[in-house]
């Protein structure tokens, strides 16, 4: 076998032998690749075109990114159809809360009254109410009605006395309240509010004497009221209000 003749490194063509030699492996490279492009997909599980983009190419290095973004995505099958908008899967009002929405403040306070003199009427404690204007009274509905009768008339005996002058609203309510657990606590039977007949309240009405009434038929008050009603004018007449406890 015949030995390549050496050839002297600082000469041309020793420089023309490390280019062809950079070459060679360079094709070599480019045929594996070829090879590994051609395998079936089967044998990694992963589509040749998407294989592709594993592969780190010399330069162009965006569409290189761009394919790995797109890995796995696939195209809606109808192309026509539209995401719809947050606000069109918005439950809709109903046709009450519609007409709520559209009553004025006056409709508002007028319906809120109405539901008060019901709760009066048909509350919790099931008082029925009369009021004329001048004189209130009240009973529990499965109370005779001989018992307000006579308790309309005076006809029971005065245990104890509630003077209410001088008092705002939210004090004289937790009085009564108070006053009332104290007559029941010691089986009392009758009592006497004083409230006044408001001659000097603005419009000459009694504020205490238009909440009487409320208080004394729902609330934790009426649970020691048996009935009620404006007192005799010995009593006070109707600056003054008779109390029926309970047994």
């Amino acid at each position: 076998m015949s030995k390549k003749p050496k050839v002297d490194p600082a000469s041309p063509f020793a420089k023309l032998a490390v280019v062809k030699d950079k070459l060679e492996a360079e094709e070599k490279a480019r045929e594996a690749e070829k090879r590994e492009a051609r395998r079936p997909a089967q044998a990694t599980g992963i589509p040749l075109a998407t294989k592709a983009a594993f592969r780190a190419p010399s330069d162009g290095g965006d569409d290189l990114s761009f394919a790995r973004l797109m890995m796995g995505v696939t195209p809606i099958a109808d192309g026509t159809r539209r995401i719809g908008k947050t606000n069109d899967t918005a439950p809709k009002a109903t046709p009450e809360q519609a007409a709520i929405a559209r009553k004025t403040k006056e409709e508002l306070e007028a319906e809120e009254a109405h539901a008060h003199l019901r709760a009066l009427a048909f509350g919790a404690a099931r008082f029925e109410i009369e009021d004329d204007g001048v004189r209130v009274e009240g009973r529990r509905a499965d109370l005779a009605g001989t018992v307000l009768r006579r308790l309309r008339r005076g006809l029971y005996p005065l245990d104890s006395k509630l003077d209410l002058h001088g008092m705002g609203a939210e004090e004289a309510k937790g009085a009564i309240g108070a006053w009332l657990g104290k007559l029941r606590g010691r089986n009392d039977r009758c009592g006497l509010v004083v409230h006044g007949k408001g001659v000097h309240s603005p419009g000459g009405k009694g504020v205490l004497r238009g909440e009487i009434a409320a208080w004394l038929s729902q609330g934790p008050a009426s649970e020691h009221v048996a009935a009620f009603c404006t007192a005799t004018e010995e009593d006070g007449g109707v600056g003054a209000t008779y109390v029926l406890l309970r047994f």
